[in-house]
């Protein structure tokens, strides 16, 4: 029986394939190499623009990342504002470009997260109101917060529920003029949930006026994609803090240490060098990012507050 088995044994060995592996699959897969375990950098975005341009920008910041980090970064789509907070707040996303009012929630509720840049354009950030121009024809100018009382019993959009430039402030602007949300036409507003949406609906005279993130309507301005014939801004508000890359606290231990300084400058150095950066600063409607001190939110946190957004 010892020879037939060590026959038997010898056969078997000579019928492996020259390449056959050395150890067993389940023992290989719990060695995995550097390449496998190695951390990826989440990133995500609040969803405040249509989905087709959001997935470019941020694929395309992704790429840049990539390069300029050596890590590999994916991009992580939200379906909602609360859904990116909730996501950083678990610890699924390591990275986050917020609107003011979600940047602080986001902090509030994730112990040792970092604000790290915003860009130069949101240290004095605006908000319009706009309105479809057949309906608010007969509406008088616009020249301070107190003026937005014509707006009582007239249908009436924000953004999404959560949008600082969409919904906070622009609340804000007309609880100083003396309008509640009970006083628009059936008692409450609308929420379009984006700003391109807020725009498209008040053109279309489904409401008659509304408020957006000037950005984007700058930019659906040079697109084209706005009919002055159908609507018209009725007033700009005075400035505010609003959009900044939020970080998690914890990336130095993830990723290495000085990681994360190594992220912020890399945020602040995009330049239009390259034909991606100016991709990228063009669909961000700015210049440049610029290091945000956290403290400049500090408005955003009583008002969020005041508005029962923040508890």
């Amino acid at each position: 029986m010892p020879v037939v088995a060590a026959l038997f044994l010898a056969l078997a060995a000579a019928a492996l394939p020259a390449t056959a592996a050395p150890l067993p699959l389940p023992l290989a897969q719990l060695s995995p190499g550097p390449a496998a375990t190695a951390p990826v950098l989440r990133i995500s975005a609040i969803p405040d623009q249509n989905p087709e341009k959001l997935n470019r920008l941020y694929g395309l910041v992704a790429d840049e990342l990539a390069d300029t980090l050596g890590r590999k970064v994916v991009y992580v789509p939200m379906v909602d504002y609360s859904a990116a907070v909730t996501a950083f707040r678990k610890g699924d996303l390591d990275v986050v470009w917020f609107g003011g009012l979600t940047g602080v929630q986001a902090r509030l509720q994730t112990p040792g997260a970092r604000v790290l840049a915003q860009r130069d354009v949101d240290a004095a950030f605006h908000s319009l109101f706009i309105g479809n121009r057949e309906a608010t024809a007969g509406l008088q100018p616009i020249r301070s917060a107190a003026d937005l009382k014509q707006l009582r019993g007239r249908r009436f959009t924000f953004g999404s529920e959560s949008s600082t430039s969409g919904r906070l402030m622009p609340q804000y602007f007309l609880q100083q003029g003396g309008v509640k949300l009970t006083d628009f036409a059936g008692g409450s507003p609308g929420f379009s949930g984006s700003h391109d949406a807020t725009i498209a609906l008040v053109q279309s005279g489904a409401y008659e006026a509304g408020a957006v993130n000037e950005q984007v309507w700058t930019s659906a301005l040079r697109k084209g994609s706005i009919d002055r014939s159908k609507v018209v801004v009725l007033w700009r508000t005075p400035p505010y803090p609003d959009y900044h890359w939020v970080a998690q606290g914890n990336l130095d231990r993830r990723f290495g240490p000085g990681f994360t300084g190594r992220l912020q400058a890399a945020l602040v150095a995009l330049k239009p060098t390259s034909q991606r950066r100016v991709q990228i600063l063009d669909l961000f409607g700015a210049r440049q990012f610029v290091v945000a001190p956290a403290d400049q939110y500090g408005q955003i946190e009583t008002i969020g507050r005041q508005l029962g957004k923040i508890r």
